[in-house]
């Protein structure tokens, strides 16, 4: 959210035939770089499965070859994110053999809570613990939920909305069905003096945090009033500095504590107190914002923004991939444990932007490579149900066109450099391998949280993409939301040529307002038809057919 301005992105394309993918796919072939895979590093003990059942965690595991053993025995420990190896605690034990289970208590919302830990099997050897399995977490903490509510879902079409319009209507007006917004941590944790909105004790895991009122409260209005408004919300929780306090300071990753100016830095998994108040938060969030409480309904949730931005969005102070990834699971599964033990229907998704072989940053990373490493070790820790959300923009983000992009910077193929709406193809293919699908072997869900079109090259164009874009995305069943970037134009942004807003800077409307307006409404192939004419082919076409112009240089050989 709060799209930085780079002046250095490049690119936008076209689509991948799936035909072709899937025979890769059968033919065994694999996208993946590197040796990463979702078997085990070579450790004989395999986890199968880690499941809350009642108010028990059982664990079943097996060996195709048994490790010798002191006593023989399997120890099974729960380790805290941040502890690595066999330094938790040992909840179970069970004889050594080809399979074993472990049956020990979730000890849910307790100082001994195993509802986050991550569980491992050990041996003694030569007197001392030694792991013999790959980690693994509760893939199934909606078990617990007691504040499930049903999904508002009834249509991709979205907004990042802007809190300074005095008159909320126009989002009823455009016809949305969802909206994003960010959700502060920063601003969100801590205390207040305000005798009108005092502070909110929250008591978790046996320890008590605190909560600002006047600010959980004006996210309570405004999320009841766009649930009102019948508009699905997803908030993006970020994770800033903007206030720093005794209450907020743990949030920080120690790593991410070196003075680097950003809007949103690592998560605290690496120490306890960090750990802990990360927990908490999770609780807080899926309980009150379960539309059970009166405060409101968030259905999604983005755990950070744009996370392989690491200098620009989610700061970690190393630039190795591996440890930055890890770093970030860690939290999400957090998240992603606490809020769906509250609300078991939410949905949690990870967040990377559109630079999928080519780096604008050298500080940054593949969004590519770190969508890989994600999932190898959600697979290799306990597959679960997390969703995607993608943001693909144009390259250069002030390319003004949507539909033909600069063909060296976006192909129809797995390396393209930049994957934008022109060529989002290759990223639904992409989820679609058999390493990529959730437990029940469905494509994930997909959010298309973030894209938006400038009119510095002329509003007829912006009007255009924005019809285009719209409809390549609504042509999808496995994308679950188009939300545009942004309801009115930024004037920083416009320095670099990034007018983006559906509305100018006075908050009157540009004609693609009324594009976007038309779009699923009766009146859209009114608009389409006026999007055809400036295209100077019919938009439908394009969509359906998943090619470019032949004047554009491409091909389906291409």
């Amino acid at each position: 959210m709060n799209k930085k301005s780079r002046n250095t992105i490049i690119g936008s394309a076209i689509v991948v035939v799936m035909a072709i993918l899937a025979a890769i796919v059968v033919s065994g072939v694999s996208f993946w770089n590197g040796s990463m895979n979702s078997e085990a590093a070579g450790r004989p003990v395999t986890i199968d499965s880690v499941t809350i059942q009642g108010t028990d965690v059982v664990a079943q595991v097996s060996c195709k070859s048994i490790p010798s053993s002191d006593d023989g025995n399997f120890y099974l420990f729960g380790d805290e994110v941040y502890e690595d190896g066999a330094q938790g605690k040992v909840v179970a034990t069970a004889k050594t053999s080809k399979s074993a289970t472990f049956t020990f208590s979730l000890n849910l919302n307790t100082e001994d809570s195993n509802l986050s830990r991550k569980f491992l099997v050990a041996v003694k050897q030569g007197g001392s613990y030694v792991q013999v399995s790959d980690e693994h977490y509760i893939t199934n903490p909606e078990a617990v939920a007691t504040f499930t509510s049903i999904r508002n879902d009834h249509g991709i079409k979205g907004l990042l909305a802007d809190l300074e319009m005095e008159d909320t209507y126009e989002l009823s007006e455009l016809g949305l069905q969802q909206v994003i917004y960010n959700f502060d941590l920063g601003t969100v944790c801590g205390l207040t003096d305000d005798p009108a909105y005092p502070t909110i004790e929250y008591t978790y895991d046996g320890t008590t945090y605190y909560f600002n009122g006047h600010t959980v409260t004006s996210y309570d209005t405004l999320i009841s009033q766009w649930n009102n408004m019948g508009l699905q919300v997803t908030m993006v929780i970020l994770n800033s500095d903007d206030v720093q306090s005794p209450y907020t300071a743990d949030l920080m990753h120690p790593d991410s504590r070196d003075g680097h100016e950003c809007p949103g830095y690592a998560f605290n998994t690496a120490e306890e107190g960090g750990t802990k108040h990360l927990k908490a938060i999770a609780a807080f969030l899926g309980e009150r914002y379960s539309g059970m409480t009166g405060h409101g309904q968030v259905d999604n949730w983005c755990i950070g923004n744009e996370v392989n931005a690491r200098t620009e969005w989610y700061y970690l102070q190393s630039d190795d991939l591996d440890t930055n990834v890890n770093a970030y699971v860690k939290a999400f599964r957090i998240f992603y444990n606490g809020i769906k033990s509250m609300n078991g229907s939410a949905n949690i998704y990870n967040s990377i932007d559109q630079e999928w072989n080519r780096k604008s940053n050298p500080g940054c990373f593949l969004s590519k490579a770190y969508l890989d490493t994600f999932n190898y070790y959600m697979n290799r820790e306990g597959n679960i149900n997390w969703g995607l959300s993608f943001h693909p923009y144009n390259s250069p983000l002030f390319d003004p066109y949507a539909w033909k992009g600069q063909s060296q910077y976006v192909s129809r193929n797995i390396k393209t450099p930049y994957i934008t709406m022109q060529n989002i193809d290759v990223l639904i293919d992409y989820m679609h391998q058999a390493d990529f699908l959730a437990p029940d072997g469905s494509v994930r869900s997909i959010s298309l949280a973030e894209q938006g079109y400038t009119s510095s090259f002329g509003e007829d164009y912006q009007s255009a993409s924005l019809v285009y874009s719209y409809l390549m995305a609504a042509s999808y069943p496995d994308i679950d939301a188009f939300l545009l970037f942004r309801q009115t134009d930024n004037a920083h942004e416009m320095e670099s040529n990034l007018a983006l807003g559906l509305n100018n800077l006075d908050g009157s409307h540009k004609p693609a307002y009324y594009y976007y307006q038309a779009m699923g409404a009766a009146n859209q192939q009114e608009y389409i038809d006026k999007a055809s004419a400036i295209i100077g082919m019919d938009v439908k076409y394009l969509v359906d057919n998943r090619i470019l112009l032949t004047r554009s240089g491409w091909s389906l050989d291409s």
